[in-house]
């Protein structure tokens, strides 16, 4: 299908004239003419009572298709109720159209390099293999950093943990005591008596854990399944990009080709900005990180910080494990209280700088958000969708509000076709 020849198709359909009938013609009796339009103004009173939320345009030339004939009152409730039916289903269908929707994000990320590619003579199907190989590289770079880091603090976790109670006990709580005038205690010795004494409560929590173990199995093999299955849909839709365009487009009707074709370009303008505002808040926020744990003087501060910005586009993850990894070294490393508390600072006031700047203005100022707007839509997706919906709440924040300003100028000329009937048709 020849995308430029449907768009002239389109333009064609939406601005064509039919042919004037008889009774329109100046050859046409006046009288017939007259006669017509009293009738048409007696059927239009009749029919309006019960159709008023259509906006018959022009009841003679049929120019407008049905749809640019409704009033703005139903473009409105059509558009909600599409909304409210897709987050429905995204709700609904979470488990399942999680890979399809990973696969979906990657495929749109890395189509431009597999066009590139095959306008140098390479294959879809080479370029589609080269891209998901890179991804993986990619990942497999991130865990290959990340596990040697892990292995190599919980070896000094364990050989260190009892001297990190003994410090717990002899010097952090006395601290805390003295500087918040409590008399907290934490004796080791009343920690073994309890646990003898409840020895039928822990084996309680201990079936209780291995129930746990049990689900968390399971769900490792769906997340083992799901990761299985994104480099396939990654690969059918690298390797098919063109024709999936081309079947979308396919099936809209001929008159709403064009106006898809300009939603589609201007969100894939803002998801594009998207992209590259993310980029940046990942490049800030390992800076910030590197550069702040190094000052306090930790040891792991290169690879911690790295790892915290680098995953930041992966909500609470990328956040978690690096507040994980950094305490963990920090309580291994420091033997006083302040350098430890330090690290959590650093860590808080990068999880502000996140929240409350640098994704709002790098990200949102880009996608045309109001800080305000991004602070929402995160919280409200989250509610919403869970892990799924902080994931996907700015572009597709981003592309609702394309929808929403379309829509608006649509409502607009609804209202001035219905107000001017004549003058909407001549410009059509």
């Amino acid at each position: 299908m020849d995308p430029n020849s449907n768009h002239d198709s389109s333009s064609q359909g939406l601005g064509q004239t039919l042919p004037p009938t008889p009774a329109d013609s100046p050859s046409g009796s006046k009288g017939k003419h007259d006669e017509k339009a009293v009738s048409g103004n007696s059927l239009n009173s009749l029919i309006a009572p019960t159709l008023s939320g259509v906006n018959v345009i022009s009841q003679t030339d049929g120019t407008l298709p049905w749809w640019r004939q409704l009033s703005p009152s139903w473009h409105a409730i059509a558009a909600i109720s599409a909304v409210v039916l897709l987050g429905f289903l995204i709700h609904t269908l979470a488990p399942v159209l999680t890979p399809f929707m990973f696969g979906a994000i990657l495929s749109y990320v890395g189509a431009p390099v597999v066009g590139w590619l095959a306008t140098r003579g390479v294959s879809r199907t080479v370029g589609a293999v080269i891209v998901i190989v890179a991804f993986l590289s990619f990942f497999a770079g991130m865990i290959l950093v990340v596990a040697p880091l892990i292995g190599k603090e919980v070896s000094i976790i364990a050989d260190k943990f009892p001297e990190v109670l003994a410090r717990i006990q002899n010097e952090w709580i006395p601290w805390l005591n003295t500087q918040l005038g409590t008399s907290f205690a934490f004796d080791l010795s009343q920690l073994k008596t309890l646990a003898s004494e409840n020895k039928d409560t822990l084996s309680n929590i201990g079936a209780s854990v291995a129930g746990s173990a049990k689900l968390g199995g399971q769900m490792l093999l769906t997340l083992l399944i799901n990761v299985t299955l994104i480099p396939v849909v990654m690969f059918y839709l690298l390797r098919d990009w063109p024709q999936v365009i081309s079947g979308i487009d396919g099936l809209l009707p001929q008159q709403m080709q064009g106006t898809v074709r300009k939603l589609a370009k201007e969100i894939d303008a803002v998801l594009s900005e998207f992209l590259r505002g993310q980029g940046l808040v990942m490049l800030a926020l390992a800076t910030f990180y590197c550069v702040a744990l190094s000052l306090v003087g930790l040891e792991f501060a290169i690879p911690v910080g790295l790892i915290t910005g680098l995953l930041v586009f992966i909500p609470y993850i990328g956040f978690g494990l690096g507040l994980i990894l950094g305490m963990l070294a920090a309580l291994t490393q420091f033997s006083a209280a302040g350098p430890i508390l330090a690290v959590a600072a650093v860590f808080a006031v990068g999880q502000i700088l996140e929240g409350f700047v640098l994704v709002p203005y790098l990200v949102g100022d880009r996608i045309g958000l109001h800080p305000l707007a991004v602070i929402f839509a995160l919280m409200a997706f989250g509610q919403l969708f869970g892990f799924v919906g902080v994931l996907l709440a700015l572009p597709l924040s981003a592309a609702l509000l394309v929808a929403i300003r379309f829509l608006r100028e649509r409502i607009a000329e609804a209202r001035l076709e219905s107000e001017h009937p004549v003058a909407a048709t001549d410009r059509q």
